[in-house]
């Protein structure tokens, strides 16, 4: 069983993981399949892009930040 400061780590590494793969769906969507998203303006779609990508760009942040900061207590999972 792994130590707080681990547990509190892999928790905190594993949303970041989730966090950048809800991202990368968001952007897939929004830039290849934007037809089937349903009734936006192109204010709400440029929205749209800039939070996806906002997304993305914070969750690798704190990935890499983990594993520079906390490298023997992030256990890597497949990204």
């Amino acid at each position: 069983m792994p130590d707080h400061k681990t547990h509190a780590i892999q928790y905190l590494y594993r949303e970041a993981l989730t966090d950048k793969s809800k991202a990368e769906l968001s952007l897939d969507l929004l830039l290849n399949k934007a037809v089937g998203i349903g009734d936006h303006s192109t204010g709400d779609f440029h929205q749209n892009l800039r939070e996806a990508l906002d997304s993305l760009v914070d969750a690798e942040d704190r990935i890499s930040l983990l594993i520079s900061r906390y490298p023997t207590n992030v256990q890597k999972i497949d990204e």
